[in-house]
């Protein structure tokens, strides 16, 4: 009975963002498309291999992140694995606000396939500390290539829509900055000073009751802290391309989306506009930020293209290849992941029951 509610509400989790993305797909169609855009979407030799570069890079994407998976682990979790695990943490991204993400439970999984919780904890939180800081990094590199017209400007769009973003953006990024420092600090440089400044900032009042989490993350920051600080460069360097193909390939393929249906779009603008749109979404209370991520790539690139309709029709490919096809491969796994489990908490009930006896 419990695996079957187990998958009943997972079931609920996968159609609630399915529903939730559709029907405001649906309902900007209802308001902004235009029938004669079918009469400018071709699906000539360029559109087909935009869909299909949309889709190697997708696959770049995910060779990053178990590529990842394998140096954190030092080659512990094989390639088969890694991937499991991979499309695992996707699968939760998608099923999960993108505020809690895939990677808070990475460790879960990694844990599955043979990794001790405590270093599994570990490697979550190096995940973590990366991510983070290719945001941090990558956004001066696109300010020096793009102007900061051209990232916020819409040419003659909606005014509050594009102060709006600005405001959400630098606030956003300024939250991501903040954390960032305080997981460097945390693990790199003070991670005792900073356990202890955490429970003592959650000892007080109100936040008492979050003093243990607080502890527990300080303690994590220790214990990760103390793995990366004796790791070599080459190890540092591998860890990070594998951060920033995997990051890199997820933006490219609305570049090649673009290259394919409207080649006359700036590419640079396309790609550096990519970097804002998922520091937004980073904050998105929808499941995998269905429904806010469609309705934000429709307006925010819709200058760049003829009509709205258009921006539709791209933002439709967009999420099939980025986030419906990762819906459809955990269904297809999660099956055999509980039947695994319920497996190995059998083994462990008969274990035990045959040493007390």
């Amino acid at each position: 009975m419990s695996m079957i509610r187990q998958q009943f509400d997972m079931a609920w989790k996968m159609l609630l963002p399915v529903a939730i993305g559709l029907g405001v797909v649906w309902w900007l169609f209802g308001r902004e498309f235009d029938a004669g855009v079918w009469d400018t979407l071709r699906f000539d030799g360029r559109a087909i291999a935009g869909i299909v570069l949309a889709w190697v890079f997708m696959l770049g994407r995910d060779f990053g992140l178990t590529w990842r998976f394998r140096v954190l682990t030092d080659g512990r979790l094989s390639w088969a694995k890694a991937i499991k695990v991979c499309f695992l943490c996707e699968f939760t991204s998608c099923v999960t606000p993108t505020s809690v993400g895939g990677s808070a439970l990475s460790m879960v999984f990694m844990h599955r396939e043979g990794i001790e919780m405590g270093r599994a904890t570990t490697l979550t939180m190096t995940t973590l500390f990366l991510d983070e800081l290719f945001f941090v990094v990558s956004l001066p590199v696109v300010m020096l290539l793009v102007p900061y017209g051209e990232l916020f400007g819409f040419g003659g769009g909606d005014k509050a829509f594009t102060v709006g973003l600005q405001t959400a953006f630098w606030i956003i990024y300024g939250v991501i900055v903040a954390w960032t420092l305080l997981l460097f600090m945390g693990i790199i440089v003070r991670p005792h000073a900073i356990r202890a400044g955490l429970v003592r900032l959650f000892s007080l009042g109100w936040l008492r009751r979050w003093r243990d989490k607080a502890d527990s993350l300080g303690r994590d920051m220790e214990d990760t802290g103390r793995d990366l600080r004796h790791r070599p460069l080459r190890w540092w360097l591998e860890a990070c391309g594998g951060t920033v193909l995997s990051w890199m390939s997820r933006y490219l393929v609305v570049n090649a989306l673009f290259f394919g249906f409207a080649p006359e779009a700036d590419q640079v603008i396309v790609l550096a506009r990519q970097f804002v749109v998922w520091v937004i979404l980073m904050v998105s209370p929808t499941p995998g930020g269905a429904g806010i991520s469609e309705w934000l790539f429709t307006t925010y690139y819709g200058d760049l293209l003829l009509t709205v309709g258009m921006a539709l029709m791209i933002a439709l490919f967009w999420r099939i290849v980025s986030y419906y096809i990762y819906l459809v491969i955990g269904a297809c796994m999660l099956p055999a992941w509980f039947r695994e489990g319920i497996r190995r908490k059998n083994e462990r009930k008969s274990n035990a029951k045959q040493f007390i006896e």
